[in-house]
């Protein structure tokens, strides 16, 4: 069957929104028209994507799972578009995703130095589909964090970086100068293999609402600093490989210049 993008984006408002009436302001549409568009959508896919009361919207599996699917769908749509209109208006454009607390703006500062003419963009890297943008092709390269499905990748190896327990700054730990993986046996570890959380907001919240400890990359903790949590060394863990990442069959001469410039800038940095 044909995926009705219209309908996919009215789905994704309402999922966002969780009330039909709100979604339909955003789409600037009626709610009895939204209401009706979503269950033809329902009909065509052959599943319940809503649990609908009087008083909220929530989603089922279905519906979860397609909400997941719509972001990188709809954004690798937009990529599209936006690529078709780079051509007819001679844009050369660089596209680089990046790992949540990674920093390319160096790289990206010296690639434009040597490349004025070229446009660059910049496109968050979800952690549990860090690749996802390399294939989907709203980006050309990826400053990433492992692990990532680096199947059909040409990775460059950039450098490595300590990981810190993220926990309560209540936690009896928390007054610890620096921990060992032992000292965190017995501790609820938050395990992002089995939940997995849509941000590191929400993995923050659940952390500081005493959901669990977890270990993070340093520079995630360096980024998302907030007075309810500490985040302490753990000396023994071992540390996170950052890589820069293209598709392994991209040979255009743009992107080596810019994986050129972006190895010797990071390594540095």
């Amino acid at each position: 069957m044909d995926l009705d993008l219209r309908k996919l984006r009215y789905f994704v408002a309402v999922a966002e929104h969780r009330h039909f009436g709100r979604a339909a302001e955003q789409l600037y549409i009626t709610q009895p028209v939204l209401s009706r568009q979503i269950r033809a959508f329902e009909q065509e896919l052959v599943c319940t994507l809503l649990v609908r009361t009087t008083r909220s919207v929530e989603l089922t599996a279905a519906g979860k799972q397609l909400y997941e699917e719509a972001q990188g769908i709809l954004a690798a749509v937009a990529a599209a578009v936006r690529r078709v209109h780079d051509v007819d208006h001679s844009v050369q454009r660089l596209v680089v995703a990046f790992s949540p607390g990674l920093h390319v703006s160096d790289a990206i500062r010296a690639f434009t130095l040597r490349h004025p003419h070229v446009e660059t963009d910049v496109v968050p890297a979800r952690w549990w589909e860090q690749d996802a943008p390399l294939r989907d092709g709203r980006a050309q390269v990826g400053y990433l964090r492992r692990p990532f499905d680096d199947s059909g990748l040409h990775t460059i190896p950039i450098g490595y970086e300590p990981r810190v327990a993220c926990m309560p700054a209540a936690h009896p730990l928390a007054r610890r100068a620096d921990l060992t993986s032992a000292d965190l046996d017995g501790e609820r570890m938050l395990d992002t293999p089995t939940r997995r959380t849509s941000s590191l907001e929400e993995k923050f919240e659940l952390i500081a609402s005493g959901h669990g400890i977890a270990l993070i990359p340093l520079s995630v903790a360096r980024s998302y600093s907030r007075p309810d949590l500490a985040h302490l060394p753990v000396t023994d863990a071992p540390g996170i490989e950052t890589c820069l990442v293209v598709l392994a069959d991209r040979r255009e001469k743009l992107l080596r210049d810019f994986q050129e410039i972006a190895t010797a800038t990071l390594r540095r940095t």
